[in-house]
């Protein structure tokens, strides 16, 4: 890996930046689609910080390299933000569970995971929260693309 590959630049700030909010919008999206009486806790907070992460590493990291290379890494960045978001989320929830007991053994809690992990995903399917994140990884390359050619 080229020492280049871990340079911070314009492009992944600004990329970093959008899929930070997206990941704090759509997360707020998310919200009325989750049944009464769920505790969010740092949702928000931890969806956009994986945002951070994401756009920085996952997106900025592919910018300068031409718009629809800028399109595929934004919409490549999206999907990385939903699989992290929901392995996170499940994780954190199989957690707690494991705390109250509930698991007699570690198979039996990583299924209890990806069980987790699959229910949050069909919450997901949702045409707001489908097309908030697909526009956010569109804008966030677009963005992060132009930005990455004005200042580099």
């Amino acid at each position: 890996m080229p020492l280049t590959d871990n340079m911070p630049t314009m492009g992944r700030l600004v990329a970093a930046i959008l899929l930070g909010a997206a990941g704090w919008l759509v997360s707020d999206l998310i919200r009325p689609l989750m049944p009464e009486g769920t505790d969010f806790g740092m949702f928000n907070f931890v969806n956009a910080g994986l945002g951070i992460l994401v756009g920085w590493r996952v997106v900025g990291k592919r910018l300068g390299r031409g718009y629809p290379n800028a399109l595929s890494a934004g919409l490549t960045g999206a999907v990385a933000l939903v699989f992290w978001g929901l392995f996170v989320q499940s994780l954190n929830e199989m957690l707690a569970m494991a705390l109250d007991r509930r698991f007699t053994g570690l198979m039996q809690a990583i299924n209890a995971m990806f069980k987790i992990m699959t229910e949050y995903a069909l919450v997901l399917v949702d045409a707001q929260v489908i097309g908030a994140l697909v526009i956010a990884g569109l804008v966030t390359g677009l963005i992060g693309e132009w930005v990455a050619r004005r200042w580099s």
